[in-house]
This record gives C-alpha cells, sequence and structure tokens, in this order.
C-alpha cells in the first residue's frame, strides 16, 4: 500500500450482480481506498458450468466487478468481457471467465487467482470473494418448501421466508475480514436482495464482522421490487429482511429513490411484475436507519439504473472523517 492509500479513507462495498459493478465504476473515480466483497453463490450460465466442471467458485460477479474498477483501454476490457456465441463447447462463455478459471488452475487457488487478474486489468482497489470455495444458496419458502440454486430462487414462484448456505463451515479469506475491521464505511447493495446481498452476510464470519464494525453502515436500496425475491416490498421491508437474517439491528443510513419512475417505463417492468421500491419514511425510522432520499436513478435503453456518478457522490460525503 502506498502513503496516499494509507490516508484515503477505507471503503467495503458487499453485493453482486449488474447493480454493484454499475455503483463502482463511479466509486472508483473518488479518492478513496476500495474494497469489494464479491457473492460466490451463483450457479447460473457460464459461471454454473465452469463451477461444476472445474470445481471452482462461480466467476462471473467477480469477472464484472474487476472489469469496473479496471483501468485499461477499453479494447482490453470489451475483450476481457467477450462473451463468445458459437455452435460448440465455448458458447455462452465469457472470456474473463475463462481466464479466471485458468488462473485458478495455474496458481491453485481462486483467491489468489483474483489478484493476478487484478494485476493484468490495473484494477483500482482490491475485489475479494466472499468465499474461496463454492457455496450452495437455498431458500426456504413460507410453505416450508426448500429451492436449492441461486438462479432457480427466484423463479420457484413462492414467498421467500429466509434464505441459507451450505456447507455450514465457510471459511472468509483472512484478507476479507481485515478490510471489513478496518473499514471507515461498509456499503451494502445494490442488488438482489435474496440472491447477491444476503449470500455474503451469510458467510458466518462476514456477517458477524460487519454487525460489530466500528464503520457507518449504508444500505443502497434497490430502485425496483423483483418478483420471486422481493415483490411488494418497501425500502423497510428490505432492511427488516436483512436484520431477520442477521438476528440483529446495524445499519446506519439508507439510500432510497425519490425519482418518479416514468408511467412508459413502469408499463415495460410490469411485463417482469416490478414496480418503484415506495419508501416508507415512518417505518425507516422505528428500523432506526437514518433515511436519504435523492433523484438517484438514470434510465439506459429503456432499463433503470442506479445515477453511478451521484450516488458515489453521496456516499462519499458520507463517509466519516477520521
Amino acid at each position: 500500500m502506498t502513503p496516499l492509500q494509507s490516508q484515503q479513507p477505507k471503503v467495503v462495498i458487499i453485493g453482486g450482480g449488474t447493480g454493484l459493478s454499475v455503483l463502482l465504476r463511479g466509486l472508483k473515480r473518488h479518492p478513496i481506498d476500495l474494497t469489494a466483497i464479491v457473492t460466490v453463490a451463483d450457479d447460473g450460465g457460464s459461471s454454473g458450468r465452469l463451477r461444476t466442471e472445474l470445481n471452482i467458485p462461480p466467476p462471473g460477479d467477480i469477472r464484472n466487478v474487476l472489469a469496473a474498477l479496471s483501468d485499461v483501454e477499453p479494447l482490453v476490457e470489451s475483450l476481457f468481457q467477450h462473451r463468445f456465441s458459437t455452435n460448440n463447447e465455448l458458447s455462452g462463455h465469457a472470456l474473463g471467465n475463462l481466464m479466471i478459471a485458468a488462473l485458478s488452475s495455474i496458481t491453485g487457488d481462486f483467491g489468489h487467482a483474483i489478484q493476478e487478474m487484478s494485476r493484468v486489468l490495473n484494477v483500482r482497489g482490491k475485489v475479494l470473494p466472499a468465499a474461496n470455495q463454492s457455496v450452495v444458496l437455498h431458500a426456504e419458502m413460507e410453505d416450508g418448501s426448500v429451492v436449492s440454486g441461486e438462479s432457480k430462487i427466484p423463479y420457484s414462484g413462492k414467498k421467500i421466508r429466509r434464505v441459507f448456505l451450505t456447507p455450514e463451515e465457510i471459511e472468509p479469506l483472512p484478507e476479507t475480514i481485515r478490510s471489513i475491521r478496518e473499514a471507515d464505511m461498509i456499503i451494502l447493495g445494490p442488488g438482489s436482495l435474496y440472491t447477491s446481498i444476503l449470500p455474503n452476510l451469510l458467510v458466518p464470519g462476514i456477517g458477524k464482522e460487519v454487525t460489530i464494525a466500528n464503520a457507518k453502515k449504508v444500505y443502497i436500496c434497490n430502485l425496483m421490487t423483483q418478483a420471486g425475491e422481493t415483490l411488494d416490498f418497501t425500502a423497510a421491508d428490505h432492511v427488516r429482511a436483512i436484520y431477520d437474517h442477521m438476528k440483529c439491528s446495524f445499519m446506519d443510513t439508507i439510500l432510497v429513490n425519490k425519482e418518479p419512475v416514468p408511467a412508459d417505463i413502469q408499463e415495460l417492468y410490469k411485463e417482469e411484475m416490478a414496480k418503484p421500491v415506495i419508501y416508507d419514511v415512518d417505518k425507516l425510522k422505528e428500523l432506526g436507519v437514518d433515511a436519504i432520499f435523492d433523484d438517484i436513478l438514470t434510465f439506459e435503453n429503456s432499463t433503470i439504473r442506479h445515477d453511478t456518478a451521484k450516488v458515489a457522490e453521496i456516499l462519499v460525503r458520507l463517509i466519516p472523517k477520521r
């Protein structure tokens, strides 16, 4: 670590999926010491195939985070993110996934492979897997049935009571625990509540360390509800679900969008049974969370995303002074 980095505020962001990558593109432009802790519960697509065939943690979410934090020529990033469309076994695989898998084989360790890939891509900050092994995410539904596999959970057609991981004994990397303990601020989200955020916190060491950490803890609430996970959830429902899984309250602040979603965009999302998350101020206060409401959405090909630059600016302002 350089002397400059040691003076920068330490920010840990925990999640997975597209939302995390989008936010990191904004955060990396600020003078902060950034660590991303990324879920390894994915079992679909290219990641799922490599996980099964090579017995490594799924590389897909890690690949997207590495790309988001990389500081290389656009062509190199495009190459890393390139997905093959062929009629053979390569079809559907992203080149970056194959590179991470190859480095895991060369180094004999998934975590070490990510470190080496970070050097190749000149990554700003650290990227750490939530676990250095494959884990399986399960969801217990309200009717008592259990659905196994991250990719299957949102399509069960049932309401989730809780999610849990197997195996029960999962060791996080020591560097992950150290990053959480040294953090000035810990950010959760944005991302799918049950399949991107909670799988990180359910790794025993990580969840415990986050809840007791001295850092300021901020939750970035999703912009839209998600069928199969958070249908009809309000902002407070998201927070309550995290507290129920961690068996304690620990969040300081929640960032929620208050910008209206245009009717034509809402109509498109109706097909996915998704609608804007309602910010229920009184219930958030009851949960002891300071709420920040702001216009933080943007549109990309009729898809709603967090405005990465604006959200990053808000978060940087929230970092406690040392």
